[in-house]
């Protein structure tokens, strides 16, 4: 299995938390469209001839995209590239983008499934994020995708914004469940640094995040839509029974995939790529038929620390049978040692080989699989520890 994904750099106005790659102009646009194509017959041949199961359009904002720039792209990767029968075909939504016609239109050309931004149902909360949409639009956008015949919809939801409480937050996630969005993913709002809400925090013309309301409010999340008999299948993914989100599941399972466009990341399962994250250069390089980016090659350290930590996030968890035979008996016999205090703690379950973790452990998810991580100094200071002990 392989899928691709394609970076569209544009969006209307930056969000105040967001740190991903993209600009507020419009005017490189169709140059932009013109190099992604370029850029799929130059890199055809990568991570191999395998049909493509999944492609994903991500941002940015793709649904920004013209008609006629959009079918441009989806043309040229059928032309590059053999999909499946039946593949996961992404785009990524602003409420404000989703309109009969566009719906219309993303359809015709093989759309199958929407990402969509609504982030909250609350204009409060809205307004603190620096989102182009209201709530009305938020609501009707999904009852619009609906009646288009999108049944394969997602959409993201942030907690711990602090003008969002505990009863907000039920609201908002009552909201997505009894419009019946059959996968929804959740995430608590990060400040990343150099954003506008970093910024906004540090001068004090906006409320800082409070992360004991955060994790209040995913438990809170956890165990509402466990009792709406949504699977939690990943840290921030939820879904109903078979509505798995196939392209991103593909990643936490360590599967190869393309990336194309400005920051965008490839993988093919010994090394990983990733291209500049400047339009500029981009452009240029493309244009030269040359491929702008950097790559490095992955340790068999690096390897079995993605594995746990992309395992773990998910349901299915980490395999120890899969370590000992992938990685050889002495990451299997680090990885069993360090699991114990979690066990005994109650924050990882172990059936047979298969680790996983609990509710309490989810919230310490990042924490459990950093100390899991195979650190060559981290192992010999470990050793002798124990040693001065005795």
């Amino acid at each position: 299995m392989s899928g691709i994904y394609i970076h569209i750099p544009y969006c209307r106005q930056k969000c105040h938390y967001c740190n991903f790659f993209s600009v507020a102009s419009r005017a490189t646009m169709p140059a932009m469209v013109q190099a992604i194509c370029h850029e799929a017959e130059l890199r055809q041949q990568y991570p191999g001839r395998q049909d493509i199961e999944t492609l994903y359009f991500g941002g940015g904002t793709p649904s920004m995209l013209e008609p006629q720039l959009l079918t441009q792209l989806m043309d040229s990767l059928k032309k590059h590239f053999v999909f499946s029968a039946e593949p996961e075909i992404t785009l990524e939504a602003n409420p404000d983008d989703i309109t009969p016609e566009n719906l219309r239109l993303w359809k015709t050309i093989g759309i199958n499934r929407l990402s969509i931004g609504i982030q909250s149902f609350r204009d409060e909360d809205l307004t603190y994020l620096n989102r182009v949409h209201d709530s009305a639009k938020a609501i009707k956008c999904l009852q619009q995708a609906q009646e288009a015949g999108f049944s394969n919809l997602t959409l993201d939801l942030i907690f711990g914004i602090p003008t969002l409480d505990d009863a907000g937050w039920l609201s908002n996630i009552k909201t997505a469940t009894d419009l019946g969005i059959p996968h929804i993913s959740a995430y608590s709002l990060t400040v990343e640094p150099r954003t506008a809400l970093d910024v906004m925090i540090r001068k004090g013309t906006a409320k800082p995040v409070d992360e004991q309301q955060s994790a209040r409010q995913f438990e809170l999340l956890m165990h509402f839509m466990d009792e709406k008999g949504y699977l939690h299948y990943e840290i921030s993914n939820y879904c109903l029974p078979g509505q798995y989100a196939r392209h991103n599941t593909a990643y936490w399972k360590g599967e190869t995939y393309l990336g194309l466009g400005p920051s965008a990341h490839s993988y093919n399962g010994q090394s990983r790529q990733w291209n500049v994250s400047s339009i500029k250069e981009y452009l240029e390089a493309i244009n030269r038929s040359s491929i702008p980016s950097e790559s490095e090659e992955l340790s068999i350290e690096q390897t079995y620390n993605e594995y746990v930590m992309t395992g773990l996030r998910t349901m299915w968890g980490c395999n120890n049978l899969e370590i000992n035979l992938k990685f050889g008996a002495h990451f299997s016999e680090y990885f069993t040692e360090n699991t114990f205090p979690w066990i005994k703690n109650g924050s990882m379950n172990k059936s047979g080989d298969i680790y996983t973790l609990t509710q309490k452990g989810k919230l310490l998810a990042d924490g459990i699989a950093s100390d899991l991580f195979f650190v060559e100094n981290q192992k010999r200071s470990k050793k002798s520890k124990v040693k001065s002990k005795k």
